[in-house]
């Protein structure tokens, strides 16, 4: 009942740990909230009470003070240890060397996503080459053996259980990668490839907008993450090699 209007199910496992970080981050920040309105409350009652006016307090009380003060910096520092461990093992580590490659090429308004042939390997590109119309937003250049069991998909498809590695690259405005099931959310900046990775347990479908606002046709700006078994992925990308 509780996931029906929550957040949706995660499908990694970095995802629901994100998940018990924010809970716990939640449960403490409730604690502390309700703490400090019943202390409010108890004080105004009490004053009103005894019919008190207003006095002014000018006698330090430096312990006191240190108590809280300390108190707020062990809440904080012992949040942020517990999550940074989570979030740091998916920003600041590199992806397996076996991890799927995909780039991913964002620009107002649609997504496309470049896989390695059979070689595993990408192939040179040009801005000479780009040809909207032909299908080849990246400027594959055919001349490249290693360009041509490249193919482009305007759908992201990854295999489930296996590490996933984007490139993410920006033509024209930052954009940004955006799934929610994953608690995911990258900027994408023009001039930079930004890399991301990832592994995707659950087979399904699942939504990818733009979540950076990224000019008119920005709502429109959305494609999905098809995660599909390992065999029926591998398959697929036989079939796009011919």
């Amino acid at each position: 009942m509780l996931r029906e209007w929550w957040y949706p199910a995660a499908i990694s496992r970095d995802a629901t740990a994100y998940d018990a970080q924010f809970l716990r981050t939640l449960i403490a920040a409730g604690i502390v909230f309700f703490a400090v309105q019943i202390a409010l409350i108890g004080i105004v009652w009490y004053f009103r009470a005894k019919n008190s006016k207003a006095i002014r307090i000018e006698k330090e009380h430096t312990r006191l003070e240190l108590l809280w003060v300390s108190a707020t910096a062990i809440l904080f520092w012992g949040v942020l240890a517990l999550g940074i461990r989570v979030w740091a093992g998916v920003q600041f580590t590199a992806a397996a060397p076996d991890a799927e490659m995909i780039e991913v090429l964002a620009q107002q308004f649609v997504w496309n996503f470049r896989y390695p042939g059979a070689d595993g390997k990408f192939g040179r590109t040009d801005i000479r080459y780009i040809d909207y119309p032909g299908g080849n937003p990246f400027g594959l250049d055919d001349s490249d053996p290693r360009a041509k069991d490249d193919f482009i998909s305007a759908t992201l498809r990854i295999p489930a259980g296996r590490e996933v590695k984007l490139m993410l690259t920006a033509r024209d405005v930052i954009h940004s990668f955006f799934v929610r099931e994953l608690r995911i959310k990258q900027d994408v900046v023009p001039g930079m490839t930004i890399l991301l990775h990832f592994v995707a347990e659950t087979p399904g479908t699942y939504e990818v907008p733009c979540s950076e606002l990224c000019g008119l046709g920005h709502s429109a700006m959305r494609t999905t993450m098809i995660v599909m078994p390992p065999a029926e992925y591998e398959r697929w990308k036989r079939e796009q090699a011919h």
